[in-house]
């Protein structure tokens, strides 16, 4: 057994692959799908360079083609000589054309279009890959399906076809149109479906969808959207119970997926009642159902109507259903509710796998798991998650698992000896007594942070103090007062006044200093509002400036000087002869009495001089 590389649909899959005296068995790692070629069905085997390394080609006698790639060089007569002992086959060498031309020689075998160059293949085409095969004229059109894991994708190969006339007359063209669409995979719905089932609730793709069932392919019809499903892509068959009890999933498994525009269909997920019945009678007659059938199914059957379907299905594709094995979770179901990216679901354990439905669908392997993880819940403490980690480093998290579960799916991921990333540490947390709604049993990062920040701050805060001393207010009066003041009658001269220097040193060891409390001082009380002083309307007058007693003397001079004249310009005219008067004449002092003050029992009376330049006052006193 070795790591090699099978083709399918132009695309390299990795898987393994074992050559045994009864069979050759290749296994692929992407989806698990075991392809059997039984030992007396070779008919001929080619050792051949490839673009990397070597690789085998094998062909049976019912038609069916064989490639596998990713061999040694050396490894040619050891498979040469098991080859001959064990099948009776021999191991050709058989070289391919590099020459670069493009006129050459179509040869159709079995399933296989092999352009050759005198007599040796250029390129081959596997006609189970062709989708569409149109003619024009003396030209044939070769049209692929896409495959999604390849990133570049031959999708058109066109042949020119001369035109020259056959033996029976016939046209070369047509001829090989013809033989490339016998064995292509063009799905053509001819003759009466087996069965039909109506209005069926389909979860992926979305919708009721009418399935007939034909002999070799599947047909959903919806009122936007046809799909035809061959039975050779479909992997496995799920039937799931779902967690209420009253519903049921079942699950086709695709390879290669059924497309809608740009979105890919890896599962079709059917969702039943199980309170629905049906009656079912297949177009058929009784003996050609037991012969090609044999015995698994009737021509008339009833019963629930998932039954009839998974029925039909498992005997049609002529695959194993997959039903949960031995699990049961908290509640007694055997699925477990959690959230996958941004939507809700169902995980089931299976004997051999985890399958989640149902948005979007995801089948995961045993055999392809590196290890599983139980995390802890991101947003509550009332749920955990659970971490799958594939060999090809992919990663899948369910969360929001509720908390009572994490004991069942613990046991059963032990048994079926999964690798547990923590396995120490969710050990103790599973023999403690359960899960609680408080965090003490829970390992919390952040609080263990808190607390040794906590226990730092308060070794800080105790080095400058002593082990036994607490800050204590100093309340007089309260507490008896044991050490007499010096003024006290009781007060007795100690010996250790006659040293004062060594008592002062000894005191400040013993009695080490107190570290000073702090005051929270008290917010002063807001001082009440003034009220306001009241104005004593007898009051005298604040004193006119020195302009103000020029011009109260001289507006009628004014006035009379220049007759006619208005308010407004006699403010104007007294403003310029104001500028014109000489200093003197500005300074001339005037003497006026303001007001009276009457301070406590002396009277004094309080005179004001007004400059007549700057209006400085100027106040003396007088007695009485």
């Amino acid at each position: 057994m070795s790591d090699l590389t099978g083709l399918k649909s132009g695309h390299r899959n990795d898987g393994r692959l074992r050559f045994s005296k009864q069979s050759v068995v290749y296994k692929s790692h992407k989806t698990g799908k075991v392809d059997s070629i039984p030992a007396p069905e070779l008919s001929a085997a080619q050792w051949r360079r490839v673009c990397v390394g070597h690789g085998i080609k094998l062909a049976t006698s019912t038609g069916h083609v064989y490639r596998y790639d990713g061999f040694k060089d050396t490894d040619f007569e050891k498979i040469s000589a098991f080859f001959k002992s064990n099948y009776k086959v021999e191991l050709a060498e058989k070289d391919m054309c590099v020459k670069g031309w493009n006129w050459g020689t179509a040869k159709f075998t079995g399933s296989l279009l092999s352009f050759d160059v005198n007599d040796s293949p250029v390129f081959e085409i596997p006609l189970a890959s062709v989708s569409q095969c149109a003619t024009g004229k003396n030209e044939v059109t070769v049209e692929f399906h896409q495959n999604d894991d390849a990133e570049v994708s031959l999708m058109e190969v066109r042949f020119y076809v001369p035109p020259n006339t056959g033996d029976d007359g016939s046209d070369p063209v047509e001829a090989f149109a013809q033989n490339v669409l016998s064995k292509a995979d063009v799905i053509q719905a001819t003759g009466d479906a087996v069965c039909i089932f109506k209005e069926l609730q389909c979860l992926t793709p979305r919708g009721r969808y009418d399935i007939r069932i034909y002999p070799t392919f599947l047909h959903l019809h919806g009122k936007t959207f046809d799909y035809k499903i061959p039975y050779t892509t479909v992997l496995r068959l799920f039937l799931l119970p779902h967690k209420d009890q009253r519903q049921m999933f079942f699950v086709i498994s695709l390879d290669p997926p059924i497309k809608q525009g740009q979105t890919r269909y890896h599962f079709l997920i059917l969702l039943f009642s199980k309170d629905e019945e049906l009656s079912l009678a297949l177009n058929m007659s009784e003996d050609e159902v037991e012969k090609r059938y044999e015995g698994k199914l009737s021509k008339n059957m009833s019963g629930p109507l998932f039954e009839i379907v998974s029925r039909v299905m498992k005997a049609l594709v002529n695959r194993k259903i997959t039903v949960p094995g031995n699990f049961q979770g908290h509640s007694g179901s055997q699925c477990i509710t959690c959230a996958y990216k941004a939507s809700s679901g169902l995980l089931y354990p299976l004997e051999r796998g985890f399958i989640y439905v149902h948005k979007p669908p995801v089948h995961l392997r045993f055999e392809e798991i590196s290890c599983v993880n139980f995390a802890r819940g991101t947003t509550t403490t009332r749920s955990f998650d659970f971490e799958i980690e594939t060999k090809q480093n992919n990663q899948y998290t369910f969360s929001n698992i509720e908390r009572e579960e994490y004991g069942k799916l613990f046991d059963f991921v032990n048994a079926k000896k999964l690798n547990i990333k923590n396995r120490g540490f969710k050990e103790g947390m599973k023999g403690a007594e359960g899960y609680s709604d408080s965090d003490e049993d829970q390992h919390d990062a952040y609080l263990e942070r808190m607390k040794e920040e906590g226990k730092i701050r308060e070794e800080g805060d105790g080095s400058d103090e002593s082990e036994g001393d607490s800050d204590e207010s100093f309340n007089p009066g309260e507490e008896d007062d044991d050490v007499p003041e010096e003024y006290d009658s009781n007060a007795s001269v100690s010996d250790s006044e006659a040293d004062d220097g060594d008592s002062e040193e000894e005191s400040k060891k013993k009695k080490p200093e107190k570290k000073p409390k702090k005051v929270v001082k008290e917010k002063k009380e807001r001082k009440p509002r003034k009220e306001k002083k009241v104005k004593d309307p007898g009051a005298p007058k604040r004193p006119m400036s020195a302009y103000m007693l020029w011009l109260n003397g001289n507006r009628e001079r004014i006035k009379s000087e220049n007759p006619g004249i208005s308010v407004t310009e006699i403010s104007k005219k007294a403003g310029e002869m104001w500028k014109q008067l000489s200093k003197d004449r500005k300074e001339v002092p005037a003497f006026s009495i303001i007001f009276t003050e009457f301070h406590g029992a002396q009277n004094i009376l309080v005179c004001e001089y007004v400059n007549m330049q700057n209006v400085k006052k100027n106040r003396a006193s007088a007695l009485e």
